[in-house]
């Protein structure tokens, strides 16, 4: 099936192009009135994941309300601990819960991995190739996956943090652990992927949600060498990986076999270029908070962020877009990044 726009996958894989893509991280979700619809009548955010036909419609939502240049398909990074046995709850107002958690080896033992985990998911692959069926071409679709530390994170945890101290522990007191956890999880990421890929996804994003809150050394050790395996297993499409807050290794992520870098708002796109190098395409990285302001004020600092990237940019922002974010400022975004053509 041939994409009536490319651009997006274009740009991706360093072509020429006549302006830049733009998608939103959580484009799909609370901003828009028919989600919120949609989501009213259910039981709950998991019903909305784990139903092939309602995530698809609400994926390719703001490809119709926004006029945006990809999709990613609507699902959560944790639907990967379940798959390997550690399921979670999603409580409203709060977040994600997990009623047990892993404290020893015993525990990681436990887990299932790889293929095997991955072929839990079929819903989710199931809502990956009904979703490019209903696209029929409009637009490319991003399949994504948590990185490895940050659904450690998680796993560990048992629920979001300011710290995730207890996570972090783990690092400190039983590395040989950690790594043992990050091996599973590695296996089952690539796995989960491939699956994605082979149902319809034409790029994948890897979010590393918390990696801002390890150490630059920690990073290295925890971090970044399961990445790199990632990326370099999946070899049919282009790669995104997004590391929020690590902006501390930069020049280590302009040597991982990845397509695309995504940077968070704090940090300027001339040194971004410095450290990831000339051959990454880099993604980013409005402050989400500037689509609160009047929608003439979010067009021009559109547009002065585009003109700091220069070519070799995907138009995002620095994280996903909040749940209260105005449609109309949105909207702002997206249009002045469409009306944007390079010199």
């Amino acid at each position: 099936m041939s994409t009536k726009n490319d651009l997006f996958l274009r740009t991706a894989r360093g072509e020429a192009v006549e302006r830049p893509p733009v998608w939103l991280m959580r484009q799909a979700g609370r901003i828009l009135p028919q989600y919120r619809a949609i989501r009213n009548r259910l039981s709950g955010f998991k019903e909305l994941v784990e139903t092939p036909e309602l995530a698809a419609e609400v994926t390719i939502q703001p490809v119709d309300e926004l006029n945006v240049d990809a999709a990613i398909i609507f699902s959560d990074i944790l639907v990967i601990p379940e798959a390997m046995g550690l399921t979670y709850e999603m409580v409203e107002k709060r977040g994600p819960l997990f009623p047990e958690v892993i404290k020893s080896e015993a525990d990681v033992q436990k887990l299932t991995s790889g293929a095997d985990a991955a072929a839990e998911l079929q819903y989710v692959y199931d809502a990956v190739a009904l979703t490019r069926q209903q696209l029929d071409g409009r637009v490319p679709l991003i399949g994504f996956s948590g990185a490895p530390w940050t659904l450690l994170a998680y796993m560990v945890e048992g629920s979001g943090s300011k710290t995730f101290s207890k996570a972090k522990k783990l690092l400190y007191t039983d590395p040989k652990l950690a790594h043992q956890l990050l091996e599973k999880i590695s296996e089952t990421v690539i796995a989960y992927l491939k699956l994605k890929v082979e149902s319809g996804a034409q790029l994948v994003q890897v979010f590393d949600s918390w990696a801002g809150i390890l150490s630059p050394a920690q990073y290295r050790e925890f971090a970044l060498p399961y990445i790199k395996v990632i990326a370099e297993s999946i070899t049919d499409v282009p790669v995104t990986v997004f590391s929020k807050g690590a902006w501390f290794v930069y020049e280590d992520l302009g040597q991982v076999d990845c397509q695309v870098v995504g940077l968070d708002w704090n940090t300027p796109p001339e040194l971004a270029r410095e450290w990831v190098g000339p051959d990454k395409v880099l993604q980013g990285n409005l402050d989400p908070c500037q689509l609160y302001a009047p929608p003439e004020e979010v067009a021009k600092a559109a547009v002065a962020m585009l003109d700091r990237y220069g070519r070799g940019h995907i138009a995002n922002l620095g994280h996903g877009v909040y749940p209260d974010t105005p449609l109309e400022g949105v909207k702002a975004f997206v249009n002045a990044v469409r009306a944007y053509q390079y010199k």
